[in-house]
């Protein structure tokens, strides 16, 4: 039921409506309702603001009423209504629908609709706040990847969201080499239960994620029984998956198909390995010329001062040579 309801605020709700899905209710917990939060972009006038509401509402109805629920308790406030849904007594779902800003560059609005698609995904934040705010002065669809349980983690996230930009949770995995592991990260042998938990609890450390994409994790993308334990959590949750490719020998891309999680990969090299400004602007080049030739590119840079420098000088350009920049989740299917 709770993925109907997913389902139908997909459908009735504009393009790059944010939706998050919480399956909680278990045979630990059969009492606990299962959450779901959408999040809508700010139309220009309270009464599209209303009308929007008033859709997402009806496709909501039409859910509950098809499974016998009724309607529970409903609360506005400025910019959240909250409603649930019940069988008898027992609360089923909890459902949140907020309204949040969104910045539209120019050039998503200018650019031929099928024109070659790139889209870059800036990730390790969560620690620097400096280095958020830099990526915020820049007016472009850019998504961010952040860490999760880090000092500013949930501040970016729900920062980045309010500006406009795409959030993604960067989700720590074991690698081969084990180097600077974060304190808690997947790791081959893991039990469903735990996958399950560690990744709930990480989604809670990065509100507004809509997908995740993995650092590190050349030994933990490489395993086929962790990836098979991941992907239908990362299902209960309504996340993508985009597999940086830190290996050659990922499986994770092929498990999330299989499973039917959307997916992608990144398909271009890495922007920063070499961390100078000039190298850098080549990488970019290099990330236009393979969404020109692919149709479609991911790349994955970091918040490094020598990349956010390239970004400013370069992101002004994408748009004259023809590519357009968009979310990653424009490029998972």
């Amino acid at each position: 039921m709770t993925r109907e309801f997913a389902a139908a605020a997909q459908k009735s709700t504009p393009a790059g409506t944010v939706i998050r899905m919480k399956l909680q209710a278990s045979p630990k917990g059969p009492a606990m309702p299962d959450w779901l939060e959408v999040t809508l972009f700010s139309a220009s006038s309270d009464a599209q603001r209303n009308a929007q509401t008033a859709q997402l509402l009806r496709a909501l109805n039409v859910v509950a009423e098809r499974h016998k629920l009724q309607p529970g308790a409903r609360g506005d406030e400025p910019n959240v209504t909250s409603i649930a849904f019940r069988a008898g007594s027992r609360t089923t779902h909890s459902i949140e629908i907020r309204f949040a800003r969104r910045a539209v560059p120019a050039q998503r609005e200018t650019v031929d609709a099928d024109a070659p698609r790139l889209a870059i995904i800036l990730d390790d934040l969560g620690s620097d706040r400096a280095a958020a705010e830099s990526i915020f002065a820049m007016p472009y669809p850019l998504t961010i990847s952040v860490l999760p349980n880090h000092e500013h983690s949930k501040e970016i996230a729900d920062e980045a969201l309010q500006r406009g930009f795409q959030v993604m949770l960067h989700l720590p995995m074991q690698s081969v080499a084990n180097e600077s592991p974060e304190k808690e990260e997947l790791r081959p042998g893991m039990s469903s239960a735990q996958v399950k938990s560690l990744l709930g609890e990480m989604v809670e450390s990065v509100p507004n994620a809509v997908g995740v994409n993995n650092h590190q994790g050349s030994q933990a993308t490489s395993d086929p029984a962790l990836m098979n334990e991941l992907m239908p959590a990362l299902r209960g949750f309504n996340l993508f998956y985009v597999d940086s490719r830190t290996t050659a020998a990922t499986v994770a891309f092929d498990t999330a198909q299989r499973d039917g999680v959307s997916t992608a990969f990144r398909n271009v090299p890495f922007l920063d390995d070499v961390q100078d400004a000039a190298a850098i602007r080549k990488q970019l080049q290099l990330a236009v010329r393979g969404a020109k030739e692919k149709k479609a590119a991911i790349a994955i840079g970091h918040p490094h001062a020598a990349t956010l420098e390239a970004l400013r000088e370069f992101l002004p350009t994408v748009r004259a040579s023809g590519v357009r920049l968009v979310f990653a989740s424009d490029l998972v299917h």
